[in-house]
């Protein structure tokens, strides 16, 4: 008797588990196909979760440089507002720095139908950004008859929150990027220098089911001004090719983003004061308007001999 009592319980055990890795599998074929279909793209994300990355004038600093910003951004159904933070140490003069910046605070409000089309759970919320750690090294310095080039290698890292509302990405990215920049100058006392500023570069990261996104990123800059006032006009993007493959089929992911940007800056004392607007042309669906400040810490900055 006591056998059968044996055998009728190893039999209920293995039914019972075999029931539970049926339910494991049911469930892991109805996950999978709704993360795969996540689109990790700045189409479909807040405003700040996979940006066109922003490039400079193609100089280095020879002071730490410390930048405060202020966000807002419209239209589309989304309305994000965060602050910004930026810091820019020189390791060796304006040959090698280090960059660090994120989006401290983000607050956003969308409409019900944004956030239903997005997969969204709420429509209003709060998150935090990514860390942006970048090393700058001077390939060039600028001469008469060259341009000035600078090397900028990037890791974005997956601290940002708040992926289940669409606001940042889970995953990590990195991006490599090369400035030229060029000045002109004037005898004209209003606009007495022209600079010209080109962008070129590889954008990855990483998306669902390992998948990675890679991405040539490109842009162009024109600044003109003097040395009180700067006036900076930019257009850039960068060019996913998941949107192109047929074996992913989702011609709509929204991974080829270009903006245009028009920054003025006007300098009193140290501090650099600036308001900037952007615009999304394809696939970021923001306008941006951005107030900020910069200036220099002599304190922070390593001594150089």
């Amino acid at each position: 008797m006591s056998d059968i009592f044996v055998t009728f319980a190893i039999e209920l055990k293995t039914i019972l588990i075999m029931r539970k890795i049926s339910i494991f599998l049911f469930l892991l074929a109805f996950i999978l196909p709704v993360i795969s279909q996540v689109k990790y793209s700045p189409a479909w994300f807040g405003p700040n979760a996979n940006p066109v990355p922003e490039f400079t004038d193609g100089l280095i600093p020879a002071k730490t440089t410390v930048s405060l910003m202020g966000d807002y951004y419209f239209g589309f159904g989304d309305e994000t507002k965060n602050s910004y933070f930026k810091v820019e140490i020189p390791l060796l003069l304006e040959r090698v720095s280090v960059k660090i910046w994120i989006s401290v605070f983000e607050h956003y409000q969308v409409t019900d139908e944004l956030s239903a089309l997005r997969g969204m759970e709420g429509t209003s919320g709060n998150a935090s950004g990514d860390f942006y750690v970048q090393t700058r090294i001077s390939l060039l310095k600028e001469k008469k008859n060259a341009p000035a080039i600078i090397l900028n290698s990037t890791l974005k890292t997956a601290s940002g929150t708040n992926f289940i509302e669409k606001r940042y990405f889970d995953t990590s990215g990195y991006y490599f990027d090369v400035e030229a920049g060029k000045s002109f100058y004037t005898k004209n006392k209003f606009i007495n220098e022209i600079r010209a500023v080109g962008n070129l570069g590889f954008f990855s990261w990483e998306t669902s089911d390992s998948r990675q996104n890679d991405a040539p990123m490109y842009g162009v800059k024109l600044i003109v001004g003097n040395k009180t006032w700067k006036l900076d006009n930019t257009l850039s993007g960068y060019w996913g090719w998941i949107h192109t493959s047929k074996f992913i089929n989702m011609p709509d992911y929204g991974d080829t983003p270009l903006v245009y940007a028009t920054k003025f800056s006007i300098k009193k004392g140290k501090i650099n004061y600036f308001a900037q607007y952007q615009y999304g042309i394809t696939d970021f669906p923001y306008h941006q308007l951005r107030l900020g400040i910069s200036f220099p810490i002599e304190k922070l900055t390593p001594k150089f001999k």
